[in-house]
Formats: structure tokens, sequence, C-alpha cells
């Protein structure tokens, strides 16, 4: 029996044999690798990656799938989780775990946050999202894909486009072109605020009135900031600054007891 699309889950389901070859290739499984599928759906990139991993994790929202998961493939090679993924926590995996998927569209963005809390422990990430999103992903400061989601996930990972996904690869065709990227956590001795949620709060407040100059967008602690010591023209725009630049200015506002460093 065919399953029916649910477009509360936006479900749209990979079926282009090349395209799957392609991601597999990208994502270069070993047998022994601690892999997390999220959204294996109709099973597309599920099986052949199955035929290459001694174990693979998957994550699935929608139960009659999971169940349908369960009934193919035996427990030893396949453990379904059918859970909202937003509710998972991967801490559960261990360390050196591979996480790989096609992320629904319209839950995308609150799941890479998510992930970022199990950044320590992820070796790398590869997603199908959309083309938009990973634009926002790898964008350079000074242009206007360049983003809050931008500045936050950088600070967290070294991130690439791989290659595009046209609407004809999947069933449904989405409305939109889609994206593979891939996500590498950067490691301890890189750069990192004093104080992730004082970071969190500078870049959302920045980017809430992207037209304004910082100093007005930043209005409640401008009197606090020394804008030349940071090397900061009072002029620039929070597209303007890089990530190390938010995260000297975070981590300015903390030494000063601006804001709280924790």
């Amino acid at each position: 029996m065919a399953h029916r699309t649910r477009k509360r889950f936006g479900q749209h389901f990979l079926h282009d044999e090349g395209v799957i070859e392609q991601i597999v290739r990208a994502i270069r499984p070993r047998p022994d690798d601690t892999m997390v599928e999220i959204g294996p759906g109709l099973s597309a990139l599920t099986a052949p990656l199955l035929h290459i991993l001694s174990h693979l994790t998957v994550i699935e929202i929608d139960r009659d799938l999971a169940a349908q998961l369960v009934d193919r493939y035996p427990a030893e090679q396949l453990t379904v989780i059918a859970q909202d993924a937003l509710e998972v926590d991967f801490s559960r995996f261990g360390d050196k775990l591979r996480i790989v998927g096609n992320l629904p569209y319209n839950v995308s963005t609150p799941l890479l946050f998510h992930l970022t809390r199990h950044a320590d422990q992820v070796l790398d990430q590869h997603f199908m999202l959309q083309k938009e999103v990973v634009m926002r992903l790898t964008a350079s400061p000074s242009t206007p894909d360049y983003s809050r989601l931008s500045v936050m996930l950088q600070a967290r990972y070294h991130m690439d486009c791989l290659f595009d996904v046209t609407p004809l690869a999947f069933e449904p065709p989405p409305a939109v072109v889609s994206a593979v990227v891939r996500m590498i956590p950067l490691p301890a001795s890189h750069p990192r605020p004093v104080s992730w949620s004082a970071f969190e709060m500078v870049v959302t407040q920045a980017f809430s009135q992207r037209r304004k100059m910082l100093r007005r967008a930043l209005a409640q602690w401008a009197p606090h900031i020394s804008w030349q010591a940071l090397g900061i023209v009072e002029t620039a725009r929070a597209q303007d600054l890089s990530v190390e630049q938010f995260i000297a200015l975070s981590d300015f506002l903390v030494d000063k007891q601006v804001l709280p460093g924790s």
C-alpha cells in the first residue's frame, strides 16, 4: 500500500537514483560508523547506507513510516526511533557521531539549532535542505544572504554547499530547489564565545534590525561598547561583522558585566 504524504510533516520523498548515489558518495560511509539518519521516509537513503554500514539508527516522526521500517529491516541492522527529532537528545548516541538526512524544510532551522548543542560529539553532518537555507548557512559577511543563521552556525561549523538538487528528484516535487550541505564541527581550539547565550543575544538583536547601524540596533548596550577597541566602525551594520567580530563583541559585553556570562 502506497504511503500518503503528509503536509504537516513537510514530506517530499527523494527518488532520483543518481542523486541518491551522489549523496552516498559525499557521505563516504564506513562499516563501523556511528550514524544517525533523520527522516528516512521511504528508505531512499537508508537502503544504500545499510549496504555499507553494520548498523544504522533512524529517527522518523511519521509512525506509519517508522512501523514500515521496523517490518522491513532486522533490529540488529536498524534501530528505529519513532519520535520528533527536535525532541531527541543526541547525546544518547555517543561520540564520533555522523548525522545525515533529508530534513523537512518546515523545521530545518530549529533542527539545525537543536543539533548545535551536540556539535562537540559529532564528526560531520550531511543534510538536504532548501537551497535558500544552504546559501544563508554558507554566506560571507556583507552579502545579502548573510544573516543570524550564518553567524550562529558558522561559529560552530565549517560548511560547504556540495551540489544542488532539482524538484524533480522528489515525489511530490517541492516548490523550491534543494541543496546538500556538509557541516563539520569546528575544533575546540577554534575561537568560541565565553558565553553562548550572550553571543546569541547579541547576534539576534543585531540582525533583528539589520538595516540599522549597530550602535542603534544594540542601543541598550551601545554606551558600554568601545567600538574602536573592538575594531568595529560605529556605522557598521550587522551584516558587516565577521563571526569573529561578533564573538569579540559579545565577549566584551560579558567582560564588562553588561551581559551574563553563563
